[in-house]
């Protein structure tokens, strides 16, 4: 009916974007006429023809901006609301000159796609490329293998080496692809289809959008794809004169990273582009930072990354100060074990309890029902129970019963729950502990409540209500809290152990390899190196399985996928699978997208679902289906969801000696050997879902005649998305395939989400164990239950987005105040306001207090001065008054001390100037409030011919960064104890997301406080050390490197942070070069020092090139 109504109006929204672009489709394909008859020189001459029209177009804007950055320039000390004024005015311009590159790349979309189509034409119907060099030429020369100068001409050869193998170009690119393209360019997604070619979609928006030279970011989910993409597509975009680099081949923090920065396309993951933003707000000086204007972002596999890497944190932390929690999670061990065990003989109590009184015919929600939901949310992963509820019309009855406790907002649940010592929300992936379970854990000598967290209002007012001293009420208020504390940890502690028991399964949704428990990604089923899950899970997982527990760390600075990739001017993406995620990409991204055609149609058969009563005959069937497509020559992709099933399938097979190879995150070793085999004539494959994303199997010799490749889905992902990847590995470019998903009742999926109607119908039409249901109207039931849980997953990101939004907004004031300050241009306003606001502070405090006496001596602590303001002006004076007298006495007297300092420096710097020499370029000058010190570095030659202005400068600058980074330190320190606090809010009904956005505003107020505090008292107090010796204090300095060698960088799953605990779907990927087996490595001949310099420069390499060398 959908399909009728959307022909009707024209088609989907899809496919009108894809019609809208086919003028300038047609456009591109009239200039790619053109273009086949310049020579090569006059088609590299084309880059440099479309960077002069830009240049042209933004030329009038460009002198606006300089002229107004020269009028701020020009602004004295005492003008600082108009150089304000005047930078305001800048911003508005730069973002007006982002939209004018805009409407130029528009103009010049078709030639410049041209370009590129017919560059790669070239490539393609030549062994070898010739034209006259260029200087980029003659720079890369020298590294690049495939490309020699003879003369004044270079050669470029068709085909190079790319992520460690060689490469021949044999792409042009299609009119579908062209598409493709036009579709990134305008900042959407474009969902094409796998082997249609995005990697070669990319180079045309790619292109387009290095021309205005603002960089051009293309983001992959590892360093082996970005390595690769960037040698495979570079020699492209180097023929026709952009520069290239790969930041992963680069050291963090590093001159070559800054440089791969500046280069026109740049190559990297997710995770370095996101860490080097985080580590550029972390130096001390400008010359360290490696990032540019975050312009364009183009990211592969947008999918994984912006939805399902949304959430997850990068995080670069260092050592905690104070001692860890490891001990407890040891302690509670023992507890928790005995408790597992008690609720285990529970369960099968209760079931047998159920399955005798059912049997009778007692199926009623108070008795056969009541025992049921309590064997059922006492183990929901119990075996018997399962296998129980797979028999006819068992589910349903257990259904019935769940209705009747959740009817009337849960009032009877707790009928339920009181005969456990636990209960377990599997859809929410949350446990709760009972009064039962807590009398059980709780030691016979032990207090009561020493699991109890108790009401923490009621007990501060009983201490306010009693008759004790003031003194002995606050330090009964300090012990409470205190205690509250180190309950609030233990019952935190006791809950997350109890779920990594309880629904954290080795082998399912983790791995223990080497001492360590590591993630197994539920999309991909590859490892996760280095992630951990968070609030504590991973050190309760640790300790179940007796491997060390990693001791806590301190975030330093953070930042989440989604709120960086936010940043960017403009955004797009590609991937096989984002149709579903639609709506969440508009939601937060605001990013369309638009569904490909295929450039040739589409033969794969995917056939309805597979519905089996059990596991056992549901994985029995498909090894029957295996041994049918062997005998037909087809090869099998067999998709499981899970280590443990992959390696049961195996056991299948063995037993039927057929051959086969398994692919999981025990075995990711072999991974490019085993795909490489996959797609040959009867090869059977067992996969968990790292054959899904990012692969790529070509069939071999009659296996199109015999098929194609059969994919054999063992059991339905809670993600359309994961499912359709699985699919997209057959059927690639117009080759025929077919795919089958086989599912059962006993599946998570369908436990948890499946609709009851497949249950009930089952039962309905007498089928037995060993029958089959298969129908279109059951797999479109199942795709129902998949939305679910995807729209399931979608609220949670939501929520757990919402606690980020508040530390984003956070992050955005500190890092702008933090760049004002690393750049020097806006300090001086961030100061000023700072010494406005510290006054308004102090006269709201004591003018309430009528305290003229603390008033004055506050006004000695944080400003230096005795203030003229009297007693009577403080008491009868408005606030606003009051405060603009004292900022005005305190800035005024900052000015004269300014000078003062300005005055004693300069004989000292023009003594060391004379006597030193000139060869010093800068020098450390330590300044002192007498309780801080701070070591300030400062040009020389700069400081004296502003006569001492300069040292000022440098003074506010190093003050206003050193008191930023110490106290944003602690306050992420602070924000982390509250989201962990907060979460207790639930036991007393309320919101922690709301108290955490009441408690996150207070604490900024307090951190913005401290600072401007701090900033204003050190620069009123700071002077030049009295020097009690002929040491000399000012001496030569050199500009020192921000020191991150105790920094270690994380990604962390946000697990427990909101209503509950998810497991991040968070795909990472393989490198496969480094597990196909090592050739020995042959070096290339080597340019000796005295030898003739590649480039054609007629120099010795030593003196041209290879100076640096």
């Amino acid at each position: 009916m959908l399909g009728f109504l959307s022909k009707l109006f024209g088609g989907s929204k899809s496919e009108k974007d894809v019609q809208k672009l086919a003028p300038i489709v047609e456009k591109i394909n009239q200039y790619f006429q053109e273009c086949q008859s310049l020579s090569n020189d006059q088609l590299r001459s084309k880059t440099q023809e479309f960077r002069i029209r830009i240049k042209e177009y933004l030329a009038e804007i460009d002198k606006e901006i300089s002229v107004l950055t020269a009028q701020a320039d020009a602004y004295g000390e005492d003008q600082i609301q108009d150089k304000d004024l005047t930078y305001q005015e800048i911003d508005k311009l730069k973002k007006e000159r982002d939209r004018k590159i805009e409407e130029i790349l528009e103009q010049i979309q078709p030639e410049a796609f041209a370009v590129v189509k017919e560059a790669a034409r070239r490539f393609t119907n030549n062994e070898e490329l010739q034209a006259t060099a260029t200087q980029l030429d003659k720079d890369l020369v020298v590294k690049r293998t495939h490309m020699r100068i003879e003369g004044d001409q270079v050669f470029y050869k068709k085909a190079w080496l790319a992520g460690g193998s060689e490469v021949v170009w044999n792409m042009v690119h299609y009119d579908v692809q062209l598409i493709g393209g036009s579709v990134l360019h305008q900042g959407k997604i474009a969902e094409m289809a796998t082997g249609e070619g995005k990697t070669l979609v990319s180079t045309l928006p790619a292109y387009l959008n290095a021309l205005p030279g603002e960089g051009v970011h293309l983001v992959t989910v590892n360093d082996y794809l970005a390595r690769r993409d960037s040698e495979w597509n570079g020699t492209l975009f180097e023929f026709l004169g952009l520069t290239v680099d790969c930041i992963d081949k680069h050291q963090p923090n590093s001159e070559d990273r800054r440089k791969a920065y500046l280069a026109d396309v740049v190559y990297g993951t997710n995770n370095e582009f996101g860490f080097d933003y985080l580590r550029d707000n972390m130096v001390v000086n400008t010359t360290e930072k490696v990032q540019r204007k975050l312009h364009f972002a183009m990211v592969d596999e947008v999918d994984s990354i912006l939805i399902d890497e949304a959430r997850t944190p990068l995080i670069i932390a260092g050592p905690v100060g104070t001692g860890s929690n490891e001990q407890q999670f040891q302690n509670m061990k023992p507890r928790i074990e005995k408790l597992i065990d008690a609720q285990k003989r529970l369960a099968q109590q209760y079931l047998n309890e159920a399955k005798k009184l059912i049997a009778e015919g007692d199926d009623d929600p108070k008795s056969g029902g009541l025992a049921l939901m309590r064997a059922w949310r006492g183990l929901p992963k119990y075996g018997p129970l399962i296998k129980y509820l797979s028999e006819p019309g068992i589910k349903v009855k257990l259904q019935k019963a769940e209705n009747y406790y959740l009817a009337d907002q849960q009032k009877e649940m707790p009928k339920v729950d009181e005969g456990l010592l636990f209960h377990i929300d599997e859809k929410s992936n949350s446990v709760d502990l009972t009064d039962k379970g807590l009398g059980m854990i709780t030691k016979d000598n032990e207090d009561p409540n020493f699991f109890v967290l108790p009401d923490i209002s009621t007990a501060l007012a009983g201490i306010d209500r009693s008759d004790l001293p003031a003194e002995e009420k606050l330090q009964k208020k300090e012990s409470f809290l205190s205690e509250y504390s180190a309950k609030a940890d233990r019952i935190h502690t006791v809950l997350q152990m109890l779920k990594a028991y309880s629904l954290f399964e080795k082998d399912v949704e983790y791995v223990v390899l080497d001492g360590q428990v590591k993630i197994v990604d539920e999309q991909t089923g590859r490892i996760l190196d280095g992630r951990r899950y968070s609030d504590g899970l991973h050190q309760a997982i640790e300790a179940k399985e007796n491997v060390h527990i990693e001791a806590a760390t301190q975030t330093y600075a953070t930042i989440t996928l989604q709120n960086y990739f936010r940043m960017y001017h403009k955004l797009c993406g590609m991937t096989g699978t984002a149709e579903t995620e639609a709506g969440e990409f508009w939601d937060i991204y605001k990013l369309d997208v638009v569904k490909i055609p295929t450039n040739l149609n589409m033969v794969r058969d995917d056939k309805q679902d597979l519905v089996f009563k059990t596991k056992r005959e549901k994985y029995k069937s498909v090894i029957d289906e295996i041994e049918v497509l062997r005998e037909a020559g087809r090869p099998v992709l067999v998709g499981t969801t899970s280590v443990e099933v992959s390696e049961l399938l195996s056991k299948m097979l063995q037993v039927k000696k057929i051959p086969h190879n398994v692919l999981n995150a025990k075995q990711h070793a072999r991974e490019a050997q085993v795909i490489a085999e996959a797609g040959l004539p009867s090869a059977v494959t067992i996969a968990t879902n790292m054959a899904g994303r990012g692969t790529d199997i070509k069939l071999g010799a009659g296996v199109k005649e015999a098929g194609g490749l059969a994919i054999l889905g063992t059991e339905r992902h809670d993600s359309r998305r994961v499912d359709r990847q699985l699919r997209g590995r057959a059927g690639r470019q117009g080759d025929p395939g077919s795919s089958q998903f086989y599912v059962s009742l006993e599946d998570d999926l369908m436990r948890m989400f499946g609709s009851d109607r497949i249950a009930g119908m089952m039962d309905k039409l007498g089928y037995k164990e060993g029958e089959v249901i298969q129908h279109s109207m059951i797999t479109k039931s199942i795709e129902r239950a998949q939305k679910k849980v995807e729209e399931n997953n979608f609220g949670i990101r939501k929520r757990l987005l919402e606690y980020d939004d508040v530390m984003n907004k956070q992050r955005s004031a500190v890092y702008t105040r933090r760049n004002h300050a690393l750049s020097g241009e806006r300090l001086a306003l961030d100061i000023d306001n700072a010494f406005y606001t510290v006054a308004d502070g102090l006269i709201a405090s004591f003018k309430e207090q009528n305290d003229h006496e603390g008033f004055k001596m506050a006004c000695i602590i944080s400003f230096g001065i005795d203030t003229e303001i009297t007693a009577e002006q403080l008491d009868k004076t408005d606030s606003n008054t009051l405060a603009q007298a004292l900022y005005t006495e305190a800035k005024t007297a900052y000015l004269r001390k300014a000078d003062a300092l300005k005055k004693d420096a300069m004989p000292v710097f023009q003594n060391i100037k004379a006597t030193q020499g000139a060869h010093i370029e800068n020098v450390f000058v330590p300044f002192s409030d007498g309780k801080r010190g701070l070591q300030v570095l400062t040009p020389m030659n700069k400081t004296i011919e502003t006569n001492g202005a300069e040292l000022v400068n440098a003074l506010e600058r190093t003050s206003t960064l050193a008191f930023i980074d110490e106290a944003w330190k602690e306050h992420l320190r602070a924000m982390d104890d509250l989201r962990t606090s907060v979460q207790n809010a639930r036991y007393e009904q309320k919101d922690p997301l709301v108290i955490y956005k009441v408690e996150a505003y207070t604490l900024f107020e307090q951190l913005n406080n401290e600072i401007n505090k701090n900033i204003v008292s050190f620069l009123s107090h700071a002077g030049l050390p009295v020097e009690e010796s002929s040491n000399v204090q000012i001496r030569e300095g050199r500009q020192q490197k921000t020191d991150m060698s105790k920094m270690r960088q994380r990604k962390e799953d946000m697990v427990a942070a909101g209503a509950g605990s998810e497991l991040m779907e968070t795909p990472d990927y393989y490198d496969p070069s480094e597990n196909v087996k090592r050739e020995p490595i042959i070096a290339g001949p080597k340019i000796g020092r005295n030898d003739p310099c590649p480039c054609g420069s007629g120099k010795k390499y030593k003196q041209c090139h290879g100076k640096d060398a």
